[in-house]
């Protein structure tokens, strides 16, 4: 398999599983290799014909829109070789357990394991929502490169409600260029992509799920409405 990511290259803070636990969120900036990327990339672009759009509030998640492109993880496991094979590489792992703190596992869901999320449309949005999972690794394979074009994160650690994700206490928005990736505590924070402002922009990535062997499956409905 090429490398998509030099573990070599990766320097972690000490204090990266305390941002992580203090924040919920933990940039990884150039996590991809140049040659990774394009080959995800590919990956993306044939994939991409078996994706379902999508456009409807979740019920769920206080009726936060989805008005976006997805394919689930069963789907890209039967398609792709190569997204599965990144999705538990041993380096990856090892790279997740010491930003976190935490001994990181696959997780058993085969449908929100690895799964494709496209923005391409003006419009389109990643509404409000937590995780199941504890850990979400996201992959940007394309982006806006402007921030005032959308496609921003904007998340709220140690949410009691999505509601608060819309007030402005606390709230932090992160954008990020392609190669880029970032670690979420997805199942206790808030989060939300910003809606793209244009036409002809995309913003494409895959979402890592994990846990850790003491981690309880916080279950809510969400991903088997989006990629099932």
């Amino acid at each position: 398999m090429p490398q998509f990511f030099d573990p070599d290259a990766i320097v972690l803070e000490p204090t990266s599983p305390d941002r992580l636990t203090a924040e919920g969120y933990l940039p990884l900036p150039g996590l991809i290799t140049t040659d990774g990327l394009m080959l995800l990339r590919r990956e993306a672009a044939a994939l991409e014909a078996l994706a379902r759009r999508r456009d409807f509030a979740m019920k769920c998640m206080d009726n936060s829109p989805r008005r976006m492109t997805t394919l689930g993880g069963q789907t890209i496991a039967e398609a792709s070789d190569v997204i599965p094979a990144l999705y538990r590489d041993p380096d990856l792992i090892k790279l997740l357990s010491r930003a976190s703190g935490e001994t990181v596992t696959e997780i058993t869901d085969p449908v929100e394991r690895h799964v494709l999320n496209i923005l391409h449309q003006a419009g389109d949005t990643h509404g409000a929502h937590t995780d199941d999972h504890p850990y979400a690794l996201v992959l940007f394979l394309e982006t806006p490169d402007n921030p005032a074009d959308g496609g921003l994160l904007h998340f709220l650690p140690h949410a009691g409600s999505l509601r608060n994700l819309k007030a402005a206490d606390g709230t932090r928005t992160a954008h990020h260029r392609a190669g880029d990736a970032y670690l979420l505590r997805s199942d206790t924070t808030a989060h939300r992509v910003t809606p793209l402002t244009r036409p002809g922009l995309r913003r494409t990535v895959l979402n890592f799920a994990y846990t850790t062997p003491t981690a309880q499956l916080h279950r809510t409905g969400s991903a088997t409405e989006l990629y099932a």
